[in-house]
Formats: C-alpha cells, structure tokens, sequence
C-alpha cells in the first residue's frame, strides 16, 4: 500500500468536499433547508460547530482513501474509485441516511435530496481517490 498517496487521495476528496458541501448545502438545497429550518441547528450554532464538522471529514476522507487502498483491485483508478464510491454510498444511506428521515422530522423530499446527492458525491470522490491511488511498484524476482 501507498500511504502517500493514500493520505494526499484522502485530503484532496476532502478539499473538494469542502466548497461542493457549500454549494450543495448553502445554494443547490437553499430552499429545502429552508423549509425545514424548524427541525435544524439555526445557522451561528451550525457555523459555530463547523470546525468539529471538518476534522472528523478528514478523517473519514482518510479512511475512506485507505479502504479504497486496501481494496484495490488494480483496475483503472477512476472507474474503480466510482464503483467504489457507489458501494460506500449504498452502505452509508442504509446505516445512516435514511434513518435521518425515519428518526427526524424533515420532509421525504429533503430526504430523497440528501441521498441522492450523496451518490452523486461519493462518486466523485470515489473518482478523485481512484485517480490519485497508486499502489507502491511491486520488485520482481528473477529466478536464475
């Protein structure tokens, strides 16, 4: 495994994470956030818990490069870190995001809204890691 290249996958996913989660969040889903404003943090305690926000996406970016790493396949980077992406999407919609809905009283549309972004994402992301990833060259041994 390539830890350089597994922590600079993980920290660049996690960059570009940082200003699509603004757009996502602050432009694209302005008015569903609205809508269900009543059932969510007002926006100074939000801002003021951003920084603990952060820190633990670093560290799911880094983790998230790191499984990628570990289950690598040797396919192309890209496609792979797609696939890879998807699958991690499926796993985290069941355990947690759709249980948002089921546990908090936001609407079925923010619900759809945050999952199917999540897809979309985690995709790119995937593609990010996949393209960054590159496994350590492997000496090969001549017999003589």
């Amino acid at each position: 495994m390539n830890i350089k290249r597994v922590l600079a996958a993980g920290v660049v996913a996690w960059a570009v994470s940082l200003p699509v989660g603004y757009f996502v969040n602050d432009v694209l889903f302005a008015g569903l956030v609205s809508a269900n404003s009543g059932v969510l943090r007002p926006t100074a305690d939000l801002n003021a818990k951003l920084p603990i926000g952060f820190v633990f996406l670093l560290l799911a970016y880094l983790t998230f490069a790191y499984a990628y790493a570990k289950g690598y396949e040797g396919g192309k980077g890209v496609i792979e870190g797609v696939r890879f992406g998807i699958i991690t999407a499926v796993m985290v919609t069941g355990f947690g995001l759709v249980w948002q809905y089921v546990m908090f009283p936001i609407t079925g549309t923010l619900s759809a809204a945050i999952i199917l972004d999540f897809f979309v994402e985690m995709s790119i992301y995937g593609a990010i890691v996949g393209a960054i990833y590159k496994p350590l060259a492997t000496a090969r041994t001549v017999a003589l």
